[in-house]
């Protein structure tokens, strides 16, 4: 696979949820950026019509996050998620946490610049 990453990510291995319509699948996440993630292929995952969103909790405490997103790719057990829509409560929880985990608030700034310019051209 191409290395074409725009939005640099952490490791981040947590329990998460893929929902589309009726469908509930259990996941976990292994990687996470601001305009997406890596998750475990759900062994019943079927992709079908309608959104796909992505949810989880940050370790100890109840703030939720959730994203909207579209199947970038699927590979060796594992689902690469792109976002295509994200709240302002989770975005902003989102980038905090790669903040802390980046150490390099400078880089996230341009990258949600640079997330927020990709997404505006989109609508």
């Amino acid at each position: 696979m191409d290395e074409r990453r725009q939005f640099s990510r952490i490791l981040f291995d947590t329990k998460a949820s893929l929902t589309q319509g009726r469908n509930i699948w259990t996941t976990k996440i292994h990687d996470l950026s601001l305009n997406g993630a890596l998750v475990e292929k759900p062994a019943d995952f079927t992709l079908g019509d309608g959104a796909l969103f992505l949810s989880f909790s940050l370790p100890d405490s109840d703030i939720e996050l959730t994203m909207e997103a579209e199947l970038a790719y699927k590979e060796k057990g594992q689902l690469g998620l792109s976002c295509i829509h994200i709240d302002v409560d989770s975005i902003s929880h989102l980038r905090r946490m790669l903040e802390l985990n980046l150490g390099d608030s400078a880089l996230l700034n341009r990258e949600l610049e640079h997330f927020i310019d990709v997404h505006d051209r989109k609508d």
